[in-house]
């Protein structure tokens, strides 16, 4: 990998890292998930996740007061934690929906 393709790897790092937070809002907003359910989802959709990164993630989310958890019996062994998104996480999530049209308007324009 040579100097530019480096640089441009850390640059969409720090992007795909603030954007995160976000994508994990926008699964937990329709039904609660269960943590391996999110990272399935971001993957699927080309947003490769670890169990390391997304549990510090969620703590937080929580800590903020965007997501709050349910526990759920499960089929396969103990109750589950299920995250949702709160009220406050849903307002979050549509303010930066609405920053994110702006910011790909602006793109378009340049």
């Amino acid at each position: 990998m040579n100097e530019s393709e480096r640089y441009a790897e850390q640059l969409a790092t720090q992007l795909r890292k603030g954007f995160l937070a976000y994508c994990v809002l926008k699964v937990c907003s329709h039904e609660p998930k269960y943590t391996s359910d999110i990272i399935k989802r971001l993957s699927d959709a080309e947003l490769v996740v670890v169990e390391g990164t997304i549990y510090p993630l969620l703590s937080r989310l929580q800590k903020d007061g965007l997501l709050a958890h349910e526990w759920q019996e499960s089929e396969q062994g103990p109750p589950r934690k299920y995250y949702k998104v709160t009220q406050f996480g849903l307002d979050v999530m549509n303010n930066v929906t609405d920053k994110i049209a702006a910011l790909n308007k602006t793109l378009k324009k340049l």
